[in-house]
């Protein structure tokens, strides 16, 4: 039984962060490794309440009072069993998912500090790896072959469940490295990347095949594509990034995507670790490196937080980031986010201990030309920001303007769906209004036998949504493949997050 009096004896506590002045040197993860008996303290926290609200907070499902619970006792073998139980990457999740159970945790109803989830999930997946990710045995083979279009968590989450139902599956992905937006979307100093190799060899091991730089659509055809499968799994990720092709100056040089910022950085680090020189560059060629630059970010998320941390490890001149909204509170507004839902806080990233500057309740109004094209200065404006039937109606306050200097500039500003591709077109199937491809209830799109999940499906959203709805998918098309038995199915096409309205 949990120890019902853990949250009175001990306070919320995380391990140190490696200190700013040694992390911004090098590329490793800002947190150290947690001690055993402070997260056995942590996990004490837990009450296994009679209603676990942090259930209904990650989609996963994930058992979070019993693997909490069996970290208490020392437990670790049968925690990591409880854990992966659920989830088919707790390494991921613990690492980058902003943890939505936190904000639904029963301790937060009376006014204490959540339960440290996130920080326990991941010390219990650290020990599985450090014991080694055994393939788990694979039954008689199927027969049956399942194309997977993307090798993003909702993607590899769907192949490594069809696998071990005894299906073949091969994961296509375009880029010359597997893994999605975790390997070149997300910078090291959140996720190393030795944490997607060792999953990935546990899915070879199970029998997944992987083909990397492929473009499905334009190396191989929808055609090919299901003649050679009996299924196929579209998890191609929402990477369309959002634009202000309105804003005056847009055009000029140094304007950037973000996107496009870290994933030259992220293959900057990629060749440095394979004794490889190379420079942060686009693809054409074009330098988007943020060293003595002075540069402005764009937006409040966590891409533009992950932009930050990469300009300071770059060696900006000096950093601004932008928001449009006013600036958040530091707890809960109960009457605007009761608890248990998400809640409208200022979620302060670790980049933002290492420096630069946050701005809050301003807009663009021109990105400013040196005479040259290049980019010297970004003109802001503060305004209000409220919302009438629906719409966001921005007002800006006159003679507020003024010039903050930028010689490169990162639109984080949120993303617009999957991308336009020949690939949609080859299989006959169209996004949505919102840049999404719809999936029927059993998670297929218009085009039969052909399934839909993730961000493809969702638009941009959290970790534990794209797994959540890989390990669906995949258990929708078990059924339609005619597999004994049923795969877990944590989530359907319809459900959305647990938030206020």
């Amino acid at each position: 039984m949990p120890d019902p009096n853990g949250f009175l004896r001990y306070d919320r506590r995380l391990p140190a962060r490696r200190p700013v002045p040694v992390r911004i040197m090098d590329w490793r993860e800002v947190y150290p490794p947690a001690g055993e008996e402070l997260i056995r303290e942590q996990a004490t926290r837990c009450m296994d309440c009679g209603i676990p609200f942090c259930h209904d907070g990650c989609p996963l499902g994930n058992r979070i009072p019993d693997w909490n619970d069996l970290v208490r006792t020392g437990n670790w073998d049968a925690a990591v069993e409880s854990l992966h139980a659920t989830n088919n990457f707790p390494e991921f999740t613990g690492r980058l998912c902003p943890a939505p159970c936190e904000a639904a945790c029963v301790l937060g109803l009376g006014g204490q500090q959540p339960v440290t989830i996130k920080q326990v999930e991941v010390e219990i997946a650290d020990a599985a790896a450090r014991g080694g990710l055994r393939p788990r045995p694979v039954p008689a083979p199927t027969g049956k072959s399942v194309a997977v279009v993307g090798s993003g968590p909702a993607g590899l989450a769907a192949a490594q469940q069809l696998a071990r139902a005894g299906h073949a599956v091969t994961v296509y992905e375009r880029d010359d490295a597997l893994g999605g937006l975790l390997r070149y979307g997300i910078p090291d100093f959140k996720l190393e990347k030795q944490h997607i190799d060792r999953r990935l060899a546990q899915l070879v091991a199970e029998g997944v095949r992987f083909r990397a730089g492929v473009n499905v659509g334009v190396d191989v055809t929808a055609e090919q594509l299901r003649a050679e499968h009996d299924a196929v799994l579209l998890a191609c990720g929402a990477l369309q990034g959002r634009d202000t092709p309105e804003t005056p100056g847009r055009q000029l040089r140094g304007v950037h995507q973000a996107m496009a910022h870290l994933v030259a950085a992220n293959r900057v680090v990629a060749a440095a670790g394979e004794g490889r020189p190379a420079p942060a560059t686009l693809p054409d060629g074009t330098p988007i490196d943020a060293a003595g630059k002075h540069v402005v970010i764009i937006g409040g998320g966590d891409t533009a937080a992950d932009c930050l941390g990469v300009a300071h490890r770059q060696g900006a001149a000096g950093v601004h980031q932008l928001d449009l909204y006013p600036e958040p509170p530091a707890s809960r507004d109960a009457a605007r986010d009761p608890w248990p839902t998400w809640p409208w806080i200022l979620r302060n990233y670790p980049a933002h201990e290492e420096g630069g500057e946050r701005v809050f309740a301003v807009a663009v109004q021109e990105f400013v030309d040196d005479g040259t094209g290049q980019v010297r200065a970004v003109r802001i404006a503060e305004v209000t920001v409220e919302k009438r039937d629906g719409r966001r109606i921005v007002t800006v306050l006159p003679g507020s303007e003024r010039e903050l200097p930028a010689d490169l500039v990162l639109l984080a500003i949120g993303f617009e769906g999957t991308e336009e591709q020949p690939l949609l077109a080859q299989l006959d199937v169209t996004r949505n209004a919102r840049g999404a491809v719809d999936a029927r209830p059993d998670w297929q799109t218009d085009a039969d036998g052909v399934f839909v999940a993730g961000d493809m499906h969702r638009g941009a959203s959290l970790i534990v949504w794209a797994i959540a709805e890989g390990r669906a998918a995949a258990a929708a098309i078990h059924a339609y493949l005619g597999g004994v038995g049923e795969l877990p199915a944590p989530v359907d096409p319809a459900r959305q997050p647990l938030a206020a309205r």
